[in-house]
């Protein structure tokens, strides 16, 4: 038998002013614990971009009419409503779940020890992007689907997935001072291939308002530009981000880089060639809603990649001891040239 142990009035009054200070003192989460948290975070940013994007393709985006009620008189959906009200009710639910994940990760990074505080500031910003992301989502609701809010809607998600990646990626490193792996040069061909990443996403965002899928069977206003010619954008700054990723590796080759990077980099580089099958197959054949919906999940496997390759390219010892003399730190000298 576990002795359960005893809670006094100052313990309870203590959870009450600071619940996350009280379960830091007495819990320790094991290093992997805290890594799976924020892993559990990652994925189900991810599963809510997927989720949401199965609400708008098969057409329940007004699913519940109004917002935070699903109906003016119910907060659930109704049998009146329909599979578009549980489909659309299924994924405001979602939310909380979202939240639990973050919650669990706040906590988690909250009570490790030695205390990080970077790991619960970025806990607690996932938290906040997921509160604006929530309201942003319900003014989505109020204003018929505007097609220029469901962008800025996913595109802050895709903000969220970037923070949860960090996060996730940090769990596995120390708090020493980041040492880079590679030179100047080539952390900034990453940078431009991160920048030119945000711009596919963002036209991503634009083929969707332009396109025939507005996310209700009810007129909704479409942002007004022809969508194939957006669509061809989107596919040159397809490639150009494959080229970019093409040529880091030769790079990272050439300068003998650890092998991490070079790695990262090779990851990148299939999902890109799975993402382009999907985009083509899915332009030559209307745009049907199950490959739009693996090219949404395409897009976010393709920007945790990249800044996979992005974080690789430096390192965090656990703590200052680990640091290489500086002899050792400068080989090989091509790998900082």
């Amino acid at each position: 038998m576990v002795r359960v142990p005893k809670v006094t009035r100052d313990d309870l009054v203590s959870a009450a002013r600071n619940p996350l200070a009280f379960i830091a003192e007495r819990w320790t989460p094991d290093p992997r614990t805290v890594r799976r948290a924020a892993l559990a975070a990652l994925v189900m940013a991810v599963v809510i971009v997927v989720t949401g994007g199965a609400v708008r393709l098969t057409g329940s985006g007004l699913g519940c009419p109004t917002w935070p009620k699903c109906t003016d008189d119910s907060l659930t959906a109704t049998r009146e409503m329909g599979v578009h009200g549980v489909i659309e009710f299924g994924n405001r639910m979602l939310t909380y779940v979202l939240c639990a994940a973050v919650g669990w990760a706040i906590i988690a990074a909250r009570s490790q020890k030695p205390y990080r505080r970077d790991l619960t500031r970025l806990g607690w910003a996932q938290f906040w992007v997921v509160m604006g992301n929530a309201v942003l989502g319900g003014i989505v609701v109020l204003v018929g689907l505007n097609p220029y809010t469901v962008a800025a809607h996913f595109l802050l998600s895709t903000a969220l997935i970037a923070v949860a990646a960090v996060m996730w990626h940090r769990t596995r490193e120390g708090d020493a001072a980041p040492r880079p792996l590679v030179g100047t040069a080539v952390r900034q061909l990453v940078w431009i291939l991160v920048g030119v990443t945000v711009l596919l996403i963002a036209v991503g965002t634009v083929v969707t308002g332009a396109g025939p899928h507005a996310g209700d069977s009810s007129k909704v206003a479409r942002i007004p530009l022809n969508w194939e010619t957006v669509t061809k954008l989107h596919a040159v700054l397809a490639w150009i981000v494959v080229t970019l990723t093409f040529a880091l590796w030769f790079v990272l080759k050439a300068v003998d880089a650890p092998r991490d990077p070079l790695r990262r980099t090779r990851d990148l580089f299939l999902v890109l060639l799975a993402q382009g099958v999907i985009g083509y197959v899915q332009y030559f054949t209307d745009l049907p809603e199950v490959l739009v919906g693996a090219h949404m999940l395409g897009s976010c496997l393709v920007w945790i990649a990249t800044l996979r390759v992005l974080l690789s390219l430096r390192e965090r010892p656990t703590d200052e001891t680990d640091v290489p003399a500086p002899a050792q730190a400068e080989r090989p000298v091509a790998a900082h040239g």
